[in-house]
């Protein structure tokens, strides 16, 4: 738009809310998009690490090791998870994406030693095949379930929520369910499917810790058992999980990707990643089952970007940290040389988001064979491998300046925040002061 001297755009009504007004009234139905919430909230750019100086000594790259070695599920399993970094690859069905892109992320995952998650709709051989470590997540939609895929697994993922849509189901739109898709989801071929939010055979968390026990028989007490909720309630959720049984516990703040809901449901729903970490670790603590022998590891996903971001999430608490959209992105998606291709569908390299359309020119969130024939899994594999050793060497980096020797040491000691609102939720000093907003003196 052309400048006009006088004219004052509204913060309440700005140009986008002006063009949602009008889009629902031509259309009459609420706008289905992918991603994740775009909305500014306090997140992990406001937080800086202390570095050393006098009063503590960094660890010199050159001849100091920092260990980034990871144990996932060893409260109760027979085999837990030993990753050589603690970033893993979030849970993305087949159907939402390729099966070239589910190899790619396997290939990847494989190549620097940690482990990818199948989403919803069931395992598929190109995944299984290339994932050296594969956890299988277990829907309320039970799309794909059956015993012997929860054999093949390494571990088990229970989704209770996700953090883009906590409360809500999943979607897959009519043009992306092909008859392979359909075939697995035992669905029409071509009709939307729209996923259940609640699991059908329980109605509490005491319903839960009988479906963990059943799934512990099925697979014989080999494999770890995670419970991933959508970040709300999170203090209390995390404690039903533990009691509940599970081994793991994945927290995804409302940054997290999806991949089609309502966008109402996207921005306005859930809690920043920044703010749910805290309330995690609490729960932990106060059970006495955090970053102890057999406790439950946490692992938080929802908006982890880059090494900074690994770093951090570890510095409050988690464990390990699960990245979604970076990862499509480093597969190739939103990539430059698509440009043309992404104008012609209305959008722009750096703001596709209709991964509900199955139009991706990158061949990654769709099922069109042609627009597949864009996509190589190998590379894919490569650029994914490259991506996530940088994401570990820049934790390593940071932990290293912190005196730290291991991703684990980091602690919230090492953290100031840069606003107080991210103070506040982190549960850290406003750089410069030794105040938390909210806590007592």
């Amino acid at each position: 738009m052309t400048f006009q001297p006088g004219l004052r755009e509204s913060a309440t009504f700005d140009r986008n809310v002006i063009h949602e007004i009008q889009r629902a009234a031509d259309t009459g139905i609420y706008d289905i998009r992918g991603w994740g919430a775009k909305r500014k909230v306090p997140h992990f750019d406001d937080l800086l690490f202390l570095g050393s100086s006098m009063s503590r000594y960094p660890l010199e790259g050159y001849r100091e090791k920092c260990d980034t070695d990871v144990v996932l599920g060893d409260r109760h399993a027979k085999y837990p998870l030993h990753l050589d970094t603690p970033v893993t690859i979030a849970g993305m069905s087949f159907g939402a994406l390729s099966g070239g892109a589910k190899e790619a992320l396997g290939r990847g995952a494989s190549e620097v030693g940690t482990s990818t998650t199948t989403g919803d709709g069931g395992m598929i051989p190109e995944e299984r095949g290339q994932s050296k470590t594969l956890v299988y997540q277990y829907l309320p939609s039970r799309y794909g379930m059956n015993p012997d895929d929860l054999r093949k697994a390494d571990a088990i993922e229970i989704v209770l929520g996700q953090g883009a849509k906590p409360g809500g189901g999943g979607m897959l739109l009519g043009q992306k369910i092909t008859e392979r898709v359909a075939g697995m989801r035992t669905l029409p071929v071509g009709i939307d499917q729209r996923s259940a939010c609640r699991h059908p055979d329980w109605t509490g968390p005491d319903d839960l810790a009988i479906k963990i026990i059943e799934l512990r028989e099925i697979t014989g007490w080999e494999k770890p058992i995670y419970v991933k909720i959508g970040a709300t309630r999170t203090y209390y959720d995390v404690k039903l999980a533990v009691k509940a049984g599970a081994d793991v516990v994945v927290v995804d703040g409302m940054q997290g990707g999806t991949a089609a809901t309502q966008d109402v449901f996207i921005e306005h729903v859930g809690i920043p990643t920044l703010s749910a970490i805290p309330q995690a670790v609490q729960a932990l603590q106060e059970m006495g089952v955090h970053r102890t022998p057999g406790g439950v590891q946490l692992i938080v996903s929802g908006g982890i970007r880059s090494g900074a971001d690994v770093a951090k999430a570890m510095a409050l608490g988690a464990d390990a940290v699960a990245i979604g959209t970076a990862a499509l992105i480093a597969l190739g998606d939103n990539d430059p040389r698509y440009q043309a291709e992404y104008e012609q569908l209305g959008s722009a390299a750096g703001f596709y988001d209709d991964f509900q359309d199955g139009r991706d020119p990158a061949g990654i969130t769709t099922q069109d064979p042609e627009l597949q024939k864009n996509f190589d899994p190998v590379e894919g594999g490569r650029r994914l491998a490259n991506y996530l050793r940088v994401l570990t060497m820049e934790a390593q980096t940071i932990a290293r300046a912190c005196g730290k020797s291991h991703l684990r040491n980091l602690e919230p000691q090492d953290l100031v925040a840069l606003t107080i609102e991210s103070a506040a939720m982190a549960r850290v000093p406003l750089a410069g002061t030794d105040w938390i907003p909210g806590r007592s003196a």
